[in-house]
């Protein structure tokens, strides 16, 4: 049991690495599409890149392959299935909100403006 848990440790930190990594790759490649000078994100391009290519080669090691053949003989991908398909639908609900609530808001304030112009000062 010691044993086992000696090897399974350094593999579930190396796996939580892995993903630290991926996650910041990702978010340093965000922050260079978000902003629009090509010549000062450069940097970030690059180590979005270098991120997710350190994160690829160590999950790809013998050991971390192994594991993830033992992951993929179970039904974990069809929950990550319906998880990833849930964000997606999340982030189109979302867009929508977004995209009819300002017109919504913006009618409101010219309501109120309207209203306070015309002397009617109650606002609800």
């Amino acid at each position: 049991m010691h044993e086992r848990l000696l090897v399974l440790v350094p593999r579930f930190a190396n796996f939580i690495a892995i993903g630290l990594l991926i996650a910041y790759g990702l978010r340093l490649f965000g922050e260079y599409h978000s902003k629009g000078r090509w010549a000062k994100n450069a940097t970030s391009l690059f180590a979005g890149a270098g991120l997710l290519g350190l994160a690829l080669t160590l999950l790809l090691t013998p050991q971390n392959t192994a594991v993830l053949l033992l992951v993929a003989h179970t039904k974990v991908s069809i929950a990550l299935l319906w998880i990833s398909n849930l964000f997606l639908l999340a982030s189109i609900a979302g867009f929508g909100f977004i995209t009819y609530a300002r017109p919504l808001r913006l009618w409101y304030e010219r309501k109120v403006a309207r209203d306070l112009r015309q002397g009617r000062p109650k606002i609800s």
